[in-house]
């Protein structure tokens, strides 16, 4: 005779609560692409004071010291002053920026050769050989085939981007000419479009909702504000009469009397038969609402609280260093380009 097996589950699984099963409400959860335009981007850039400081204080905050030379005093100021002619320090802000933005920029390095398509060669540029320094965004620049070849340096990099002038006229760039600077990572080519996976996301994609809930919250306890007291007075017979338009014209007019004479002495003048009464709207606790959104939206784009509002630490022995270093460049160029030609430009001008 078979053995006869009992499965007891004793676990999140209830059909009385209904959790862990299909009826469980948490089951209908699930997440989507986000969906966010330039144009939303743009509207939420100009429009609204949080996704602004989202995308500019880790830009800021990456070229604020900026960086330092170890060299003799009359090679480094050689090397400031070519940096300050080409305005570097702005340009990389700028490119920076708009990276995490709009999910990528890039520098443009125009050199004294005529061929932007050709490779950009370090080692024949000579003093005063670049000439400018051009903030090209993802909009602008259209990533050409990737490179397929294992051997090459531009090994999953495009060959080529192309670039649209006024007139119409396409201008191609070798990726050489261009420091290419990343918005927020995005996911393997297998899970999106290849044109994409060329520059990064907004880092405003993923902190959308985030900040559309704390500034909806604002905007709800500014309006409660203006309703934060409420009078009322009771008129006899006034759901009867109400129908009456002179009736409905002599009550405007006599509560707006009433209201003017309030404002000018602070004494409101009624009928004996009429009753007065005022309501005031509870705001206690909407700070703290306000504020655990506000750190929801901190924690969401990676930024201390106290430097994503500009609120000094608080608390015992709170010296605000640690929100210091927490903000980095996190949309920066390729590193061994960007400092393998910084080297090789500065021994130019040395």
């Amino acid at each position: 005779m078979g053995q006869v097996f009992s499965m007891v589950r004793d676990g999140l699984m209830s059909l009385a609560s209904r959790m862990g099963t299909d009826r469980d409400k948490a089951a209908s959860v699930f997440y989507t692409q986000p969906i966010l335009t330039d144009e939303q981007i743009i509207a939420a850039y100009r429009g609204s004071w949080l996704p602004r400081k989202i995308v500019d204080i880790p830009a800021l905050d990456s070229c604020r010291k900026w960086r330092n030379w170890q060299a003799a005093g009359d090679q480094i100021g050689l090397i400031d002053a070519e940096e300050r002619r080409l305005n570097l320090r702005g340009k990389v802000l700028e490119a920076s920026t708009k990276a995490r933005l709009f999910g990528g920029a890039a520098l443009f390095i125009g050199s004294e050769d005529a061929d932007p398509a050709l490779p950009l060669e370090a080692e024949r540029i000579g003093k005063d050989g670049i000439k400018h320094l051009t903030v090209l965004t993802r909009r602008q620049l259209a990533a050409g085939d990737i490179d397929s070849d294992p051997a090459s340096e531009w090994y999953g990099k495009p060959k080529f981007y192309t670039l649209t002038g006024a007139n119409g006229m396409q201008v191609i760039f070798h990726p050489s000419r261009l420091v290419i600077f990343k918005g927020a990572m995005m996911p393997n080519e297998e899970f999106g479009e290849m044109s994409n996976q060329v520059w990064g996301e907004s880092v405003l994609a993923a902190t959308f909702d985030a900040i559309k809930n704390a500034d909806s919250t604002a905007a709800n306890i500014a309006s409660l504000v203006f309703e934060a007291k409420i009078d009322i007075i009771k008129v006899p017979q006034f759901s009867a009469n109400i129908g009456n338009q002179a009736y409905e014209d002599a009550v405007l007019r006599r509560y707006a009397l009433a209201n003017t004479i309030k404002g000018v002495n602070g004494t409101l003048i009624l009928d004996s038969e009429e009753e007065y009464d005022s309501k005031s709207a509870p705001l206690s606790g909407l700070t703290d609402i306000l504020m655990a959104f506000l750190q929801i939206v901190a924690g969401a784009a990676d930024i201390p609280v106290t430097r994503l509002l500009g609120q000094s630490p608080a608390g015992m022995n709170a010296t605000g260093t640690a929100d210091m270093k927490k903000i980095g460049l996190t949309c920066c160029p390729d590193p061994k380009r960007s400092i393998e030609f910084s080297i090789r430009w500065a021994a130019k001008l040395v």
